[in-house]
């Protein structure tokens, strides 16, 4: 199974072209990939809203690029337009293996007088894969706002906690085919994305910390694969705000220990320049 995370800033490279064609064709440069986890995908929002952008529908656009992939979409953001129509804003997971039931969970949007933000959302879809049922959730955290930031990590770790109990201790008690029809969560879960903080910021440790219910405590997959070596830069390499402005390593990917053995790889393109980030590939056998 080989899955990548990107945050694609709405399919804009540092060219200042937006092109989801081009993002979907240098994911495949990467690998033939069974799943793709993407962050900041755009509706309806024309430039100069966001630079470049013709206002297309990127959900349907990368949804088609890819036939044969089962496109899920997370809208974080959904806003009237001037024209009656709807702005969106969100993630994306687009997955080779079946989708089966999937979770759209608006993270915290505590008030932060003065400071910028956007709502943000954790998309989770459960895939049946080779390798067995795996939740994969991929999310954008804050950018500009500590509290906002520090909240959504915690509720990050009550939905892993919430769909592990599933896991462990959940059971059938509908099949009737309604709403209440019993769907038991796996084990086996990926959280990734862009979580816009260092790995040296107390929030980064703070996700792989213990659980006292006996939840399985997240790992950074990056860490497990590659101890002692520090994360490679995913952010400002080649598009910068300031002139020196140093690069960032943000976008991560936590596994559940029982991925942990099934881990074979882990790296970072970090030659790509269709985007302000560098798209991350995990591969698991």
């Amino acid at each position: 199974m080989k899955l990548i995370t990107w945050n694609v800033q709405w399919c804009r490279g540092v060219d200042q072209r937006v092109d989801p064609a081009r993002i979907v064709e240098h994911a495949k440069a990467i690998a033939d990939f069974d799943v793709l986890c993407l962050q900041e995908i755009a509706n309806n929002y024309p430039d100069p809203r966001l630079p470049g952008s013709r206002g297309e529908n990127q959900f349907a656009e990368l949804s088609r690029r890819l036939p044969g992939f089962a496109p899920v979409p997370g809208v974080a953001v959904d806003v009237p337009a001037e024209d009656g129509a709807r702005r969106h804003f969100g993630n994306m997971i687009l997955s080779r293996y079946p989708v089966g039931q999937v979770f759209r969970h608006l993270l915290p949007y505590p008030v932060d007088p003065g400071v910028n933000g956007m709502p943000r959302i954790a998309l989770e879809a459960v895939l049946q894969t080779p390798l067995g049922g795996m939740r994969v959730i991929t999310t954008h955290l804050e950018y500009y706002g500590r509290i906002k930031r520090a909240a959504q990590v915690e509720a990050l770790r009550a939905l892993y906690a919430e769909g592990s109990g599933h896991a462990r201790a959940g059971s059938i008690v509908d099949t009737s085919g309604s709403p209440f029809h019993s769907l038991l969560r796996p084990a086996a879960t990926i959280i990734t994305g862009d979580f816009n903080l260092e790995p040296e910021d107390p929030l980064h440790p703070r996700m792989c910390e213990p659980f006292a219910d006996g939840t399985p405590a997240l790992d950074d997959a990056w860490d497990v694969a590659h101890p002692g070596e520090s994360h490679p830069a995913t952010f400002k390499i080649y598009e910068k705000e300031a002139p020196n402005e140093p690069e960032q390593h943000c976008d991560f990917i936590f596994v559940s220990p029982d991925l942990i053995p099934r881990m074979r790889a882990i790296r970072v393109d970090r030659q790509t320049q269709a985007s302000d980030h560098q798209p991350v590939l995990l591969e698991l056998a």
